[in-house]
């Protein structure tokens, strides 16, 4: 029996955008959210995000989402996972797609807009609960992030312009929840293209460390040349 296709059904759902932005501080992989003020879920916390409005393509509506709840601009956003359950949203068939950036939280200062009521950095490892199906996506991007650590260095997107080796080796050891051996860790970044700068860390309590910056411009010609792979 052929199936006959119910038009008016196929074109009755909305689209969605979720920003999922990543950074790091004080030794933990942060991601910011925003209390919703607004039904459904009023009062609880979930990710960055809003409806898609018809005129609008992706990456746009995305920028917008982020700048309408949290003042954020001018950051690079990144396509993620697209989540689509039919029961995700109270008010009707809503599908989601996640964007996601790397910031270095020093360098932002969001603020809540429009609905959003706050704006907090919560450890991803503290999360618990969130609105909606966010939790899911926060932990499904989250993965995503894991895996560009092991093979791209995007590492140096959250930490500091100058940071210590052991700044680098906090971060991993978060993402990965393990403890790693400081001797290991540093043989294994030795050929990651970096640029130590005579400098030391200041205003600390403990002996200063020396800092270092990552060499993009080497990287990229390394790359180039086919004679470097980033494997952590």
């Amino acid at each position: 029996m052929a199936y006959k296709i119910e038009f008016g059904k196929f074109f009755s759902y909305s689209f969605s955008l979720d920003c999922v932005i990543f950074g790091y501080e004080e030794g933990q992989i942060k991601v910011l959210l925003i209390k919703r003020a607004i039904e459904p879920y009023l009062g609880k916390w979930a990710i960055i995000g809003d409806l898609v409005y018809p005129d609008e393509d992706l990456p746009n509506a995305a920028s917008r989402i982020l700048a309408d709840l949290t003042t954020i601009d001018n950051v690079i956003l990144h396509q993620g996972s697209t989540f689509g359950k039919p029961d995700r949203h109270p008010q009707g068939r809503v599908i989601t797609t996640a964007y996601f950036a790397l910031v270095r939280i020093d360098e932002i200062n969001a603020q809540a807009e429009s609905w959003a009521e706050e704006v907090c950095w919560m450890p991803v490892n503290k999360v618990k609960d969130l609105a909606f199906d966010h939790k899911d996506i926060l932990d499904s991007t989250y993965e995503d992030l894991k895996r560009k650590l092991r093979y791209e260095p995007v590492c140096f997107d959250l930490l500091p312009e100058k940071f210590t080796l052991n700044e680098m080796q906090q971060l991993y050891e978060y993402a990965y929840n393990a403890e790693l051996d400081k001797a290991n860790f540093r043989k294994k970044i030795r050929p990651i293209p970096m640029i130590h700068l005579k400098e030391k860390q200041t205003n600390v309590k403990h002996r200063p460390a020396n800092l270092y910056s990552f060499d993009s411009e080497r990287y990229e010609n390394l790359v180039e040349e086919d004679s470097y792979t980033f494997k952590m």
